[in-house]
């Protein structure tokens, strides 16, 4: 378990009774005001105490039974504190969090150095000093100081301060696994970092910031939802204020009956306005943010988690994600004219400086096909030629012979410019491993072409029906990968994906992106390296990873601890479930006030207007406890669902209007029999029990 998941599996009790504490502490007016539905109750609560109070002292008359008065303002009260509660469990999970990211914090002494180079020499200075730019060395067992980039020294560094993984990884200067976090310690050898931030601004520093909440803000659709909310309250309020002097005119007008008293009418209000979510909506935001932090993902917003929910298009990369990630020599292809073995002894040959997994996976293939065992090339004239990206060729000048062996356009341009010809039939080889979704490498002596090396990349188990899944919920699936047309095609109909994008260079991501956006899609993709950047940038839900570089990490909206390019799968999930839950106790609560209606309406006009008893369908025991039964659920309520809250509202692979049509019926149906349900029992209980 990493730091960021201790102590919020579960509602621990330490967590639960900082949440009651902090219920009490949150009775602050200033904090109040910050929720308009639960202020309405909070201002309730202090009126019908001091009515209570005032009828007590025989101060007020027309209140009502001093009893009767109390019971609704302690109940009212219980309806602020729980919905304080549900709000201060949520962010008490984000403390403990906290807490434990704060333990990995150490105060340490940093090797500044003089210059950008070990020769410069250093100085000895606090972590806590460091500024951005500034060049430490860091030696083995030391705890790197501060957020940077190598710029020199290669090493394995232990990152399970912060990541919860054991194995060590390894950093080094250049390409996309340059980045190191403040807190983690290296393990072996050397590096020499750049400083990428200053005092307060570092990954542990967001991290910290983002699970407290102090910086998780209110997203659109939460904002959108409190207007909404507010409103509602609003024209609840106007409709409330109104029946008083309607009561007391209709009493006048008929003779009978009792104009019905400040104290029902703050009742009422209460049970209409819709509290069960506005006391749970800010619980369900923080919470939602929880889960994304459990799953080792840090977002730099709220806005980000929402907005991954709302993601209909989602950008893939093939390696590490879709594949394994570990291409391996599957198939020699022999030329017409060449034995399979000649071509695996020349493979074998050209291999051998090729340091690459898949260079390596060629020398096993061959001695597990023909016994072909590592050669001794002692006391021969030699000369190896590495792989690089330039030539996209390895090989070894050997006693005469010239062996490469890498992409078929670089091999034939070596083979022409030998004099030699390309042959037709390798051509179609190539063509057909491509098709096959594998990736092709031809090996040449000299002049002539020895035939064709099969690479595969697996296509991870799983995966497809994954796809299928995200297809139901209306989630576009593309797949980026930099192979030709021809292996990308086989590779998407393997893997299941929507469409693909093939010979991607930043550029064509980036066009791609704004493509998608432009036709009106929300786009989420993941990178790590530096030529991710801009494509990270413009998307609008971007997962960096952790191992990635700097550029990436600033440049996305969120960062995967775990590195890992399928957890874009699981973000949008979490995204998804933050909006489902929302719009789920939303309709509950909605759906809530039906029943109230039917209890308070009849108990407050049924003295004036006998004929409203027929909305009495529960048969009420008295108007008193019809009232306070329903203050009583609507205060109950918001704790039995504080759960649910926290956890989330379960999402399937289903269609959006699948999707809707199920928490119509579950929490629409759900929110208006329950209630009728819940006062009824409550009602008889208070009879049970004389309280009314």
């Amino acid at each position: 378990m990493t730091a960021t998941q201790a102590g919020t599996t579960a509602l621990s009790r330490p967590i639960v009774l900082q949440g009651i504490r902090d219920s009490f502490a949150k009775l602050d007016p200033r904090v109040q005001v910050r929720n308009p539905v639960m202020f309405v109750v909070f201002v309730g609560s202090l009126y019908t105490t001091a009515l209570g109070v005032a009828a007590a002292l025989g101060m007020a008359p027309d209140a009502g039974r001093p009893g009767f008065v109390l019971t609704i303002a302690a109940w009212l009260w219980l309806t602020v504190l729980f919905a304080n509660f549900a709000e201060a469990v949520a962010e008490g999970r984000g403390k403990a969090q906290a807490a434990a990211l704060r333990s990995t914090r150490k105060e340490v002494q940093a090797k500044k150095l003089k210059g950008r180079r070990v020769e410069d020499g250093h100085t000895l200075v606090q972590a806590s000093s460091l500024r951005r730019d500034d060049v430490v060395l860091v030696e083995t067992l030391e705890v790197i100081p501060a957020d940077g980039e190598v710029i020199d020294g290669v090493a394995s560094v232990d990152e399970s301060a912060i990541t919860g993984e054991s194995a060590p990884v390894l950093r080094e200067s250049g390409g996309d696994f340059c980045s190191v976090t403040g807190g983690t310690r290296v393990l072996s050898d050397w590096l020499v970092v750049r400083v990428t931030s200053n005092p307060g601004e570092a990954f542990l520093d967001r991290m910290i910031a983002m699970v407290e909440g102090a910086r998780r803000g209110k997203t659109p659709n939460e904002i959108a939802l409190s207007i909404l909310l507010s409103f509602l309250t609003l024209v609840f309020l106007l409709a409330t204020v109104t029946l008083a002097p309607f009561s007391r005119f209709a009493v006048e007008s008929a003779g009978v009956g009792t104009a019905v008293t400040a104290v029902v009418l703050v009742a009422l209000l209460v049970c209409l306005i819709p509290t069960t979510i506005g006391g749970l909506l800010s619980a369900i935001g923080i919470a939602g943010m929880d889960r994304m932090v459990r799953s080792n993902v840090i977002a730099t917003s709220g806005r980000a988690v929402e907005a991954a929910g709302d993601v209909d298009v989602l950008l893939l990369d093939k390696t590490g994600t879709i594949t394994l990630g570990d291409r391996q020599a599957s198939t020699f292809h022999a030329a017409p004219g060449v034995t399979e073995q000649d071509l695996a002894d020349a493979a074998q040959l050209a291999s051998l400086a090729d340091e690459t997994p898949e260079g390596r996976s060629i020398v096993v293939l061959a001695k597990q096909r023909f016994q072909l065992r590592g050669r001794d090339l002692a006391g021969t004239t030699h000369e190896f030629h590495k792989f690089s990206a330039q030539t996209r060729m390895s090989g070894v000048d050997l006693e005469g012979r010239r062996l490469r062996k890498g992409a078929a356009d670089a091999v034939r341009r070596f083979v022409e410019a030998e004099g030699g010809a390309w042959a037709v039939a390798v051509t179609q080889q190539v063509e057909t491993v491509a098709r096959g979704g594998a990736t092709p490498l031809v090996v040449a002596d000299g002049k002539r072409v020895l035939g064709v090396i099969e690479l595969r990349d697996i296509v991870k188990g799983g995966i497809r029906e994954r796809f299928v899944e995200l297809r139901q919920m209306g989630i576009k699936t593309v797949m980026v990968t930099g192979d030709n047309r021809l292996t990308a095609a086989a590779i998407a109909a393997e893997a299941g994906v929507d469409d693909f994008l093939a010979e991607a260079t930043p550029e064509t991501k980036l066009a791609l992106i704004r493509r998608y956006q432009g036709e009106g899609h929300l786009v989420a993709m993941c990178g790590d390296g530096t030529n991710d950047a801009p494509a990270l940038a413009q998307a609008d839900v971007a997962v960096a990873m952790n191992t990635g570089t700097q550029a990436a990490k600033e440049a996305g909206n969120m960062v995967d601890l775990d590195s890992n390019p399928t957890k874009l799968i699981e973000v949008v999930d979490v995204g998804k479930q933050l909006l489902v839950t929302r719009g789920a106790l939303t309709t509950f609560s909605i759906a809530n006030d039906v029943a109230k209606y039917f209890a308070i309406i009849p108990a407050a006009f049924a003295t004036t207007y006998p004929q409203l008893d027929a909305f009495n369908l529960m048969r009420l025991a008295s108007p008193e406890s019809a009232i306070l039964a329903a203050v009583i659920f609507n205060a109950l309520i918001i704790v039995v669902l504080v759960p649910l809250a926290l956890r989330g509202v379960k999402t399937r692979a289903v269609s959006a209007a699948h999707l809707l049509r199920r928490n119509l019926l579950v929490f629409g149906l759900g929110g208006l029999v329950v209630p009728f349900i819940g006062i009824k029992l409550i009602d008889v209980l208070l009879a049970a029990t004389g309280w009314v």
